[in-house]
Order: structure tokens, then C-alpha cells, then sequence
């Protein structure tokens, strides 16, 4: 049986039904003064993210404060992480986190052997 998601004992068709009001108590406390500091830009995204809904294409964005509210569940949004954007899905489990957190702007550096000089154990490696 597959096990159903739960934001803080709501069920998702709970979740849709509360305006943004009754939602914005639910979130932990620095997304709740996000929201009440910046909530006229989120209004703002909320709009152009249900005419890009119309259409059924992607919207891009910049904004990675933004908290991933219920009226995005479903929708495509394009991110900015400084270098390219990347396509997310909302989907219910991203409830109460930040859009930014899905578009990871560093990359893991991962170092290949010891080149010329760079320590004393590297000169026994050979280098062809």
C-alpha cells in the first residue's frame, strides 16, 4: 500500500483548499517572515505562474527565496543557479522548502591524481 504524504497532518486535498493565509501558519517561522516581508513578490510569481500553467510551459525564475506553496504542486518551474537553468516538478514532498534548494548552484570538485610538484609522495608517480 502506498504510503500518503502529509504536510504537518494535513493531507494534500486539505492543503489545496487553505488559502495562503491558513498555509503561511504552517510553514516553519523563517519562511513565515519571508513571507510576510516579501509576500508581494510571491503574489506577483503566483500570477505569472498560473498564466504559464495556461499555456502548459515552463516559467523561469530567479527568485530561489520563493517557499514552494500548494498552488505550484504540478507545475514546471525553470530556476536560475548562476550559470544555466534548471527545470524542476513540483511535487507535494517540496512543500515548505525553498526553490532554491532544487538548483544547486556549486558543483562537487572531484581532483584527479597528484600532478608535478604537488607533494613529496607524488614523486614516485610516474608520469607517463
Amino acid at each position: 500500500m502506498a504510503k500518503k504524504f502529509n504536510y504537518k497532518g494535513k493531507t494534500i486535498e486539505e492543503i489545496k483548499v487553505m488559502s495562503l493565509d491558513e498555509f503561511i501558519k504552517l510553514l516553519p517561522s523563517n519562511l513565515r517572515r519571508t513571507m510576510l516581508r516579501e509576500g508581494w513578490q510571491v503574489k506577483n510569481f503566483m500570477k505569472k505562474l498560473g498564466k504559464s500553467l495556461a499555456k502548459n510551459k515552463p516559467i523561469k525564475t530567479q527568485m530561489r527565496e520563493i517557499p514552494v506553496l500548494p498552488a505550484m504542486i504540478g507545475s514546471r518551474i525553470k530556476i536560475y543557479n548562476g550559470k544555466e537553468w534548471v527545470e524542476i516538478s513540483v511535487i507535494p514532498e517540496m512543500l515548505g522548502h525553498r526553490l532554491g534548494e532544487f538548483s544547486i548552484p556549486i558543483k562537487m570538485v572531484k581532483h584527479s591524481g597528484p600532478g608535478i610538484g604537488a607533494t613529496r609522495g607524488s614523486k614516485s608517480v610516474e608520469l607517463k
